[in-house]
């Protein structure tokens, strides 16, 4: 799979099919969301937590760029364009369920705690191989909310998607420098929490996946018959991330990174109901002609 922003995406074809979207075409509007729609869920999962606010914030965020499209000057980067637009927009948006669940390191480290071990045969490892892995996943997903939402989005960009410090200055609006230094900050809070609580990274901390999966289910937080983390999935997060050769310097931070990256990369694609439901809309279709 390609990442949104490889260098070898055609400019020309893209702006193209704005052109003729402007100009009327539902297949070509429909194409253009097409092209996007999964990176910005992928994002939008990995900045709220819950499969449903990230679909609902993912839809919010297209359809602001969809009714934004004709202010688009086709001389500058369409990518960068639309990608503030979206960054911007999660920044600024409501804030959403889980976000008003987990605030700090310390209420979700407490919170982890109160879920007790539960040790698994190893039958039952077997048969709740999924399960466990949608706790991993889940877990580790909502470790993230506990930064700040400016921490969050840069540590999901520079950090899963591996983003340069200068293209995620740009899409965010602020300095090279600025970007690094929130992307430091986030790493020594997350790794620092993780090294004191999970292990996954530290074999001397007693949580551990299996042992919590049972808690995790009773809890509500796993659902055994309709998974939320691991599924709905072909690649993982390292097949779209850019692969920087200037890996972090510090080779233990790199291995937290990396299990983040080890993720699914979800196919949520709903652009078919998304144009849908935005032809319906009267002013939208004066927009497009359609």
């Amino acid at each position: 799979m390609e990442n949104i922003f490889n260098k070898k995406h055609s400019e020309i074809e893209e702006n193209k099919l704005i052109k003729d979207a402007l100009g009327g075409s539902k297949i070509a509007l429909e194409h253009l969301v097409k092209l996007h729609y999964n990176y910005i869920y992928n994002v939008a999962l990995r900045f709220v937590l819950s499969p449903a606010d990230a679909e609902d914030l993912t839809q919010e965020t297209i359809i602001k760029v969809i009714t934004k499209l004709a202010q688009f000057n086709q001389k500058s980067d369409f990518r960068t364009w639309l990608y503030r637009i979206v960054f911007n927009h999660f920044l600024n948006s409501k804030r959403q369920n889980m976000e008003q669940v987990v605030f700090a390191f310390d209420e979700y480290g407490e919170a982890l705690d109160n879920v007790p071990f539960q040790e698994l045969t190893e039958q039952e490892e077997i048969d709740l191989k999924e399960q466990i892995e949608d706790a991993k996943i889940g877990c580790m997903t909502g470790m993230l909310l506990c930064l700040s939402r400016e921490q969050r989005l840069i540590y999901i960009l520079g950090e899963i998607f591996e983003i340069e410090s200068k293209k995620g200055a740009e899409l965010l609006e602020i300095t090279a420098e600025n970007f690094r230094q929130i992307l430091s900050r986030a790493r020594k809070d997350l790794y620092n929490f993780m090294n004191n609580k999970c292990g996954l990274v530290n074999v001397e901390n007693p949580c551990r996946c299996p042992k919590k999966t049972k808690g995790f289910i009773q809890a509500g937080w796993v659902n055994e018959a309709n998974l939320q983390f691991n599924n709905n999935f072909i690649h993982k997060i390292s097949s779209v991330a850019i692969h920087k050769s200037n890996q972090c310097d510090n080779l233990l931070e790199e291995k937290y990174g990396l299990l983040f990256k080890d993720h699914p990369y979800y196919d949520k694609d709903k652009s078919n109901e998304l144009i849908t439901l935005i032809v319906s809309d009267p002013n939208i279709r004066d927009i497009f002609f359609l």
